[in-house]
């Protein structure tokens, strides 16, 4: 799944309701929130796990216009950043950084500046990191999903140490009686931890 790609996973008790882009599954809510019947509808963000609540008041239209992705390319979630100094048109963002002297002669001494010597080493620092932080990530937005979902069933927490212990095959084997629809998603969610 792409970073910049939000999806949304929602659940009618046990079973799969709809998946798919925030707005779309925030409208299969709205119109199964006015059928009859109690089951309960819960959504949840399929990067973090994390459950979602949709304010589904207004036409479809208002719905879709709130839940649209901001202009710039920025995460709706985030707070606007001030616009100033930089290079906006490439999404450079000016903030401020407290170094202690002997890290600002360093920066002053590499070719290039500050700016630059400091995204070459953050780059550095995320592609060095990045199997370790999707399997983290992968292992928190599994949990949140387990716990939110599953934390009642028989074999949640020995399925949650093996998702932390990185024990895939135990994991698989301890999920295996949960609900498909519960159980598929919690694996779906889970995979890149076990990579």
């Amino acid at each position: 799944m792409e970073q910049n790609i939000i999806t949304v996973t929602a659940f009618a008790g046990d079973r799969l309701f709809a998946s798919g882009q925030p707005a779309e599954v925030a409208l299969a809510l709205k119109a199964a929130a006015a059928m009859p019947g109690d089951v309960p509808l819960l959504a949840f963000d399929d990067r973090s796990g994390r459950q979602v609540d949709f304010d589904l008041s207004g036409t479809d239209a208002e719905i879709v216009a709130r839940l649209a992705p901001a202009q710039d390319g920025a995460d709706p979630g985030e707070p606007a950043a001030r616009r100033g100094a930089g290079r906006p048109k490439l999404g450079v963002v000016a903030r401020e950084v407290t170094l202690l002297p002997r890290h600002w002669q360093w920066l002053a001494e590499q070719p290039g500046g500050a700016s630059v010597t400091l995204r070459k080493l953050v780059d550095a620092a995320r592609a060095a990191d990045a199997g370790k932080a999707a399997a983290r990530t992968a292992q928190q937005a599994a949990d949140r999903f387990m716990a939110a979902m599953l934390g009642n069933r028989p074999g949640y927490e020995e399925a949650a140490r093996a998702l932390y212990a990185g024990n895939r095959d135990r994991f698989l084997a301890v999920s295996e009686p949960w609900p498909a629809d519960l159980r598929d998603h919690a694996r779906r969610l889970a995979e890149p931890a076990f990579g």
